[in-house]
């Protein structure tokens, strides 16, 4: 596997993230809300949100150099400004004729929290909109994906024949995901969850040892929560502890964690240090309400 994870070239590698931006609206109950069951919340408030945004916001806070590409309704200009103001380019968010992506979470007294989202203006990149963004994509960049938009798969495509590093948190997972050219990817990024419908396996070591045999030329992240985080290539496994914290609201430590891990990795730093790096992120994102606004910054928190 080519990857040159441990020796990534002096200039500055760019992150360019095709993500969604969302707006959330956060709801904290005492417990999740049962089919046929009306709840009151405890509280409400709203953040902006989104995984891509929220992976571009921990990338900034982390000190990455990172390129925004996504798409708002007119009603999410705030959101474009918000991202402004963290160091993100977002010379690539574009404003279109439909209602910016948004989600409704339900935070419980454990700190957990189940998710409904809108995907809107998220849903809406065509051809154009990705040759713009990898118009002046150098070797060695590297492009991060999620799944909260569309042409996924064209976007893999396109970064691959430009000679690009991908890297692919398959998030939300969907049965799309499997149809995608996965054999691109060359980080992925999972949790257990992920995990397990990639590879059809539920113990780590069997979705790490099946995620090696259906993608020899990827390595894998895989987070484990409070068990900590696995990396495995073709040539090494490491594995880094989960910190102890009490956890007020996990929405947003999975961005952290990514985040981090690849503004190390842009910055030439060996894997476990990346690793070591994203999981302190993460554990102080745990300990803070909201997604966006509960990411770390290196420069105050690591």
């Amino acid at each position: 596997m080519d990857l040159k994870l441990h020796d990534m070239r002096a200039r500055t590698v760019k992150i360019i993230n095709f993500g969604s931006i969302n707006i959330d609206h956060v709801y904290r109950v005492e417990h999740f809300v049962r089919p046929g069951e009306t709840l009151s919340s405890e509280d409400y408030a709203v953040f902006s949100g989104g995984k891509g945004a929220n992976q571009s916001i921990a990338l900034a806070r982390a000190k990455a150099d990172v390129v925004h590409v996504g798409k708002i309704g007119k009603e999410g200009a705030w959101l474009k400004e918000k991202m402004q103001k963290e160091g993100i380019d977002t010379h690539l968010v574009k404003t279109v004729e439909a209602p910016t992506g948004h989600a409704l979470i339900q935070v419980n007294s454990e700190g957990e929290n189940a998710i409904i989202i809108h995907g809107g203006a998220n849903e809406t990149f065509e051809s154009d909109d990705i040759k713009e963004a990898l118009e002046s994509a150098e070797a060695g960049d590297i492009v991060l994906l999620q799944n909260e938009i569309n042409s996924v798969d064209k976007i893999l495509k396109l970064a691959k024949e430009k000679g690009l590093k991908v890297v692919f948190n398959p998030a939300p997972m969907t049965d799309d995901v499997k149809d995608y050219p996965l054999e691109l990817v060359d980080i992925f990024i999972i949790n257990e969850t992920e995990g397990e419908a990639l590879s059809g396996e539920r113990k780590p070591e069997q979705i790490i040892s099946a995620m090696r045999k259906f993608y020899p030329k990827s390595a894998v992240v895989l987070t484990l929560g409070k068990k900590g985080v696995i990396y495995a290539d073709d040539k090494e496994e490491i594995k880094v502890n989960a910190l102890k914290v009490k956890a007020v609201d996990t929405t947003g430590a999975g961005d952290t964690f990514i985040g981090y891990f690849l503004a190390e990795l842009s910055r030439g730093a060996k894997i476990e240090k990346c690793l070591e790096v994203a999981v302190k992120a993460s554990s102080i994102c745990v300990t803070r309400k909201g997604a966006a606004d509960s990411i770390p910054r290196l420069d105050v928190d690591i």
